[in-house]
């Protein structure tokens, strides 16, 4: 078959249900993952290793490891490059790092070093192989507006895009309180910076209300997505089970592909993760193709 009859025939295929042509209708194209943040405390106390976040992966089945940073004892080669080789002959696919930033900088002085932080990031996350990195907007100063605040922002990730675009690494601001407290603020945000190198990080349990309707106005901007186990989704502000059914099928229908990462603020992880992972990894399954 010639290559220009082959792309002919592909509509057909996909309409007949031929596998690998094209999602049934209401199925996408979800992944699982762990986010490391999840076990911060037995990392943080040395108890568990990066390593063995990636034998957890294999353990239950899980596709990714959306990589905190907070605990690496260096970003060295030496410490960078042999988990990167463990993850690669696990078949676990680190596919982003979430580092700590506050963009909210009032001074070109102090923008300028944000920027240098945000693209060491960028170059770590280039050797470990990951395309995605989460950040911070961070909090609105102490007698700035919440215009100027969101005019920092820009500032700096457009130009943090500007550096992660040559190394072909996106970057998702979350939805994390202070000037990414609403959606509507962090839509006009990516809108503005108007990169194809950023876009929105999605923490399900981040907003403080209103939750399902926030999260629907930044989903067609997602480029990871962090669930929790739990979501304040009234105006009341009250946290409930977070129903993750209704998110993959919210993100499917907002043109999602790729990651959920399990990101647990609960009690112990130990105790919770394992049936999470569960969960996730049927939900996964449940509403891809």
């Amino acid at each position: 078959m010639k290559r220009r009859d082959l792309f002919r025939t592909l509509p057909a295929l996909a309409a007949a249900g031929v596998p690998g042509t094209a999602a049934a209708p209401g199925q996408g194209r979800l992944r699982s993952a762990i986010c490391a943040y999840t076990f911060r405390d037995a990392l943080k106390a040395g108890t568990m290793t990066y390593d063995d976040l990636v034998r957890m992966a294999v353990e239950f089945g899980i596709d990714g490891i959306d990589m905190t940073v907070y605990w690496f004892p260096n970003t060295s080669p030496g410490f960078l490059l042999p988990l990167k080789r463990l993850a690669y002959h696990s078949a676990v696919v680190i596919y982003s790092i979430a580092v700590r930033t506050e963009m909210t900088q009032p001074t070109p002085e102090l923008q300028q070093k944000e920027l240098a932080e945000l693209r060491r990031w960028v170059d770590v996350a280039e050797l470990l192989g990951a395309g995605h990195v989460r950040v911070f907007g961070g909090k609105v100063p102490a007698g700035a507006t919440g215009d100027q605040a969101a005019s920092w922002v820009v500032e700096v990730l457009k130009r943090g895009a500007e550096y992660a675009g040559t190394k072909g690494i996106i970057l998702g601001i979350e939805n994390h309180g202070g000037i990414t407290e609403r959606a509507d603020t962090i839509v006009g945000i990516v809108k503005r910076v108007d990169s194809p190198w950023v876009g929105v990080n999605v923490d399900t349990g981040n907003f403080n209300r209103d939750a399902y309707a926030q999260l629907e106005t930044i989903m067609p901007y997602a480029v990871n997505v962090q669930v929790k186990s739990d979501i304040k989704a009234d105006a009341s502000g009250k946290a409930q089970p977070s129903d993750w059914d209704r998110i993959a099928r919210m993100l499917i229908e907002k043109g999602y592909r790729g990651y959920l990462s399990l990101e647990y603020e609960g009690g112990e992880a130990s105790a919770r993760a394992p049936e999470l992972l569960r969960r996730l990894r049927d939900v996964v399954r449940r509403h891809s193709a």
